[in-house]
């Protein structure tokens, strides 16, 4: 029991902090504040996070959808929906952590009047693990094997083996409680089909939607059910997609035309030149984020038609970690932050960089260039340049040739720029696309270029996990959660690994209780993936955004979503 006692010992000092930084500003009817304006430059294509896995759809749901438990600002684990947190010494969870009990505050209700229930959350399991459904947060649910209402407010969740981290189900921004009334019709493969409720659900949270136009802006207003008194401070939202980076930055620290501004992955001169205007701050959190490249194990020949990007057919060259391998040797990590992150970025060799105890070092000959080493490793595995036009071929005679790609952002266009430079010298012809971030990282199932799809040989993007263990998300690369047509392109295993050591291990973290056996198993599935080269790391990645003077209450957070105290913001006076 020890990780979990280690894991809520500072939750109540946390809560008292937290209570303690918001106190001032929350006096007053609900919506006296007016409009709250933020920009996401990378525009939401649905509110259900169960149908993406995209941080912008995730983010925008969580102001109406909430989930039993979230993490504050610190990592902390907090109360939300459930009345308090379950453990072991207060009996919510079983002694021999086969199942968890929460029960719901008293009182809560959707916004459309009715009573969230039990059977709200027993219905969400059942969408998220359909067969059909292709749940983009199926690992959240990984060794549940049961939910049952005891009450209306008392919900039981059985594991199928102990489970020594049983905040998973139901718990963080990417977990949340869906209307059962609402979703009803949605199960399985009709899950994408059900428009009105994904892009408008009906929530808990503080604010309701008013009006979505994917990829575009959401109009949220406040949720007169909401449980809190005087919360949200805010009347309405305006929710706005699009354009990039820069301008998103420009629209709060130089115009004013907007209150908050997610994701500003600019380069960190011309951002401090915008702070320095005096209109905003630029807030900065790290947490678990990592810019990646993801080495597409299965082949994207445009020949292989329905078969294309999918385990009928390996990669020709890219599923040889010697390959990988010198990718990532010839790239300067240092060099990349400097040029585009500053102080929101440390250079980083392993997909999972935090929290400390599950950091692996055995990665770190990453952080030092090495092109003729790069050079080398390809030479003695047999990829040689046969006939002196600058690219090696494979053994059998193939060119190394890949298609990069990445949503489209100056500083990824920068970082896809330097990496093609040093792939070139290593003998490596690289082709550069970049692609419009609201469709790469949209939940169209119809669509060629999401980067669930992959229709690509390496891809780069930044992702991270919900609260401080990452048993759920070293599950994402469990050979089930390979995405495909199958699963309506849905699915966390993007770079198609497969492998049943990988599997044992994930089974076994599930099943293991202290926290230092815990971490040895993370780390080495952590340098499995690492040393398999089907992710190269880049960049220990901070959340840097920024909001304006006037705005109160903002605590931001990369262990949840940025706006997971939303209802807590307010206008300064």
């Amino acid at each position: 029991m020890k990780n979990l006692k280690l894991l809520l010992a500072t939750t109540a000092a946390a809560a008292i902090a937290t209570t303690s930084a918001l106190a001032d500003g929350h006096e007053g009817e609900r919506g006296r504040d007016g409009e709250v304006k933020i920009i996401y430059w990378q525009a939401p294509s649905t509110l259900n996070p169960y149908l993406s896995g995209g941080t912008k759809e995730v983010e925008s749901a969580s102001l109406v959808l909430e989930s039993l438990a979230r993490f504050d600002n610190t990592g902390a684990i907090q109360p939300w929906l459930a009345e308090s947190i379950p453990t072991v010494e207060n009996g919510g969870v079983a002694a021999d952590l086969t199942s968890i009990t929460w029960k719901l505050k008293e009182g809560v209700t959707w916004s459309d009047g009715t009573p969230l229930t039990a059977n709200d959350a027993i219905f969400t399991w059942k969408y998220c693990t359909d067969p059909n459904g292709g749940c983009a947060q199926a690992s959240y649910f990984d060794g549940v094997e049961n939910m049952e209402a005891l009450d209306d407010r008392t919900l039981k969740i059985s594991f199928s083996a102990p489970k020594p981290f049983p905040y998973t189900a139901l718990v963080g921004s990417e977990s949340p409680i869906i209307q059962a009334a609402q979703f009803a019709d949605c199960l399985g493969a009709k899950a994408p089909e059900c428009t009105e409720a994904n892009f408008g659900p009906i929530g808990t949270g503080p604010f309701t939607v008013a009006e979505f136009k994917p990829n575009d802006v959401i109009r949220f207003t406040a949720n007169e059910n909401f449980r809190e008194a005087g919360k949200p401070a805010f009347a309405s939202v305006l929710f706005k997609g699009g354009g990039d980076a820069a301008g998103a930055a420009r629209s709060v620290l130089e115009t004013g035309e907007f209150d908050y501004a997610w994701n500003l992955q600019i380069d960190p001169t011309v951002l401090k030149a915008m702070e320095d205007k005096g209109n905003g701050t630029v807030v900065t959190a790290f947490g678990t984020s990592v810019e990646r490249l993801h080495l597409n194990q299965t082949d994207p020949d445009p020949a292989l038609g329905d078969a294309r990007s999918t385990t009928a057919k390996a990669h020709p060259f890219l599923t040889d970690p010697n390959v990988g391998k010198a990718m990532s040797m010839a790239i300067d990590r240092a060099l990349l932050v400097e040029v585009g992150y500053g102080a929101g970025g440390q250079v980083t060799c392993n997909v999972l960089p935090a929290p400390e105890a599950y950091a692996s070092t055995a990665n770190d000959d990453c952080k030092v260039q090495d092109i003729e080493g790069a050079k080398k490793v390809l030479e003695d595995a047999g990829y040689k340049d046969t006939n002196g036009d600058g690219i090696r071929e494979t053994p059998d005679g193939m060119p190394l040739k890949v298609l990069y790609q990445t949503s489209t952002n100056a500083v990824r266009q920068d970082t896809q720029a330097l990496i093609k430079q040093w792939w070139t010298e290593i003998g490596i012809e690289t082709e550069l696309r970049n692609i419009d971030a609201s469709v790469f990282f949209g939940g169209d199932p119809a669509s060629p270029d999401t980067f669930q799809k992959f229709y690509a040989d390496i891809e780069m993007y930044t992702n991270n996990f919900a609260g401080v263990d990452p048993e759920a998300y070293m599950a994402n690369w469990q050979c089930k959660e390979i995405p495909g047509p199958d699963t309506q392109w849905q699915g966390s295993n993007i770079q198609r690994f497969c492998s049943e050591e990988y599997d044992a291990l994930s089974k076994k973290m599930s099943e293991t209780a202290g926290l230092e056996e815990r971490a040895k198993l993370a780390k080495a599935m952590n340098d499995m993936l690492m040393q398999s080269y089907s992710i190269i790391p880049l960049i220990h990645r901070g959340g840097v955004s920024a909001h304006a003077n006037s705005l109160g209450g903002v605590l931001i957070s990369d262990w949840d979503t940025e706006l997971w105290n939303i209802q807590d913001w307010y206008r300064k006076k």
